[in-house]
C-alpha cells in the first residue's frame, strides 16, 4: 500500500470498494431503482450512489441517501417536477435515511472533455453505479491534483453563501439542522483547494479534510474543529453559524487566490 492517504500503490486516487450494500439500505435502493426506471425509462441513462451509503459506512436513521442521476437529455420542467415529486415520495416512505438528495447531470455535459476533472473524476472515484449505463468505466483512474479539487469545489463561495441565505430565511429547526450539516460538510471538503500541486495524498473523510485545513493554514484550525462538529451534530445559534460560515468563506477565498 502507498503511504499517502486516499491513494493506491500506483498513486491513483482510491475508488469505492465494491462490497454489497448495507442491508439496512438495500430495500430503499432497490425501490429507488425500480421506481425511477419505471417512471423515467427514456430519460435515465444511469443511477449512481455516492456518500456514506455508497462507501458502506452509513448510519441508519441519521445518514442521507446521495444519488447522482445522469439523464440522456435535458429534462423538461414537467419532468424535473416529477423527479422532485418521486424524491419526496421515497424520502417520506423511508425513515432509515434522514433525507434523499438527487444530484442531476445530463449525458452530453457529463462526457464533455472540459468536465473530465469534475464529472469523470466524480463517476470514477466517488460513485457506484446501481442501475443503467456505468460511465465510470469510460475513464482511466485519476491521480491527485489541485485542478480536480478546483473542479469539485471551486464554486464554494456561491454554495456556502446559498446555505447562509437559506439558514437566514428558514424558521424550521429541523431544516436548520439539515442545512448546517450540509454547509459544514461543503466547508470542510472545500479545504482541498488549498492543497499544493505536489501533494500526493487525497483526503476522503471529513476528518481528513479537517486535518488538511488545519495543516494548510494554522489560523484555520478552529474552523476545522467547529465545522467537523457541526457536520455531525449541528448545535448553537444559527446566527453564529452563519457568521462563521461567511467569515470562513472569505478567508478561504483569500488563501486560495494566493
Amino acid at each position: 500500500m502507498s503511504h499517502h492517504p486516499g491513494v493506491d500503490a500506483e498513486g491513483f486516487i482510491q475508488s469505492l470498494p465494491g462490497q454489497p450494500l448495507q442491508p439496512a439500505f438495500s430495500h430503499l435502493v432497490d425501490e429507488l431503482c425500480a421506481l425511477l426506471a419505471r417512471r423515467f425509462a427514456t430519460l435515465l441513462d444511469g443511477l449512481y450512489l455516492y456518500g456514506s451509503v455508497a462507501r458502506g459506512d452509513a448510519r441508519p436513521g441519521t445518514s442521507d441517501l446521495d444519488v447522482t442521476l445522469v439523464l440522456a437529455r435535458a429534462p423538461s420542467p414537467e419532468e424535473r417536477q416529477r423527479l422532485e415529486q418521486t424524491r419526496r415520495e421515497l424520502e417520506a416512505r423511508h425513515p432509515e435515511v434522514s433525507k434523499i438528495d438527487f444530484d442531476i447531470g445530463v449525458l452530453s455535459e457529463v462526457l464533455a472533455p472540459e468536465h473530465r476533472n469534475r464529472w469523470g473524476f466524480w463517476l470514477k472515484h466517488q460513485c457506484r453505479c446501481i442501475w443503467g449505463n456505468d460511465l465510470g468505466l469510460r475513464f482511466e483512474p485519476f491521480r491527485p491534483s489541485r485542478s480536480i479539487a478546483l473542479a469539485l469545489n471551486g464554486d464554494f463561495a456561491q454554495v456556502l453563501e446559498g446555505y447562509a441565505q437559506q439558514l437566514e430565511q428558514t424558521r424550521a429547526p429541523l431544516q436548520h439542522q439539515r442545512l448546517q450539516r450540509a454547509a459544514a460538510r461543503k466547508a470542510l471538503r472545500s479545504a482541498n483547494i488549498l492543497r499544493g500541486e505536489q501533494e500526493r495524498g487525497w483526503p476522503c473523510s471529513l476528518e481528513e479534510h479537517a486535518q488538511l485545513l488545519s495543516a494548510a493554514e494554522p489560523g484555520m484550525a478552529e474552523y476545522a474543529a467547529f465545522f467537523l462538529k457541526q457536520a455531525y451534530v449541528p448545535q448553537g445559534p444559527v446566527t453564529e453559524f452563519v457568521l462563521r460560515l461567511r467569515t470562513y468563506s472569505a478567508l478561504l477565498a483569500g488563501e486560495s487566490a494566493e
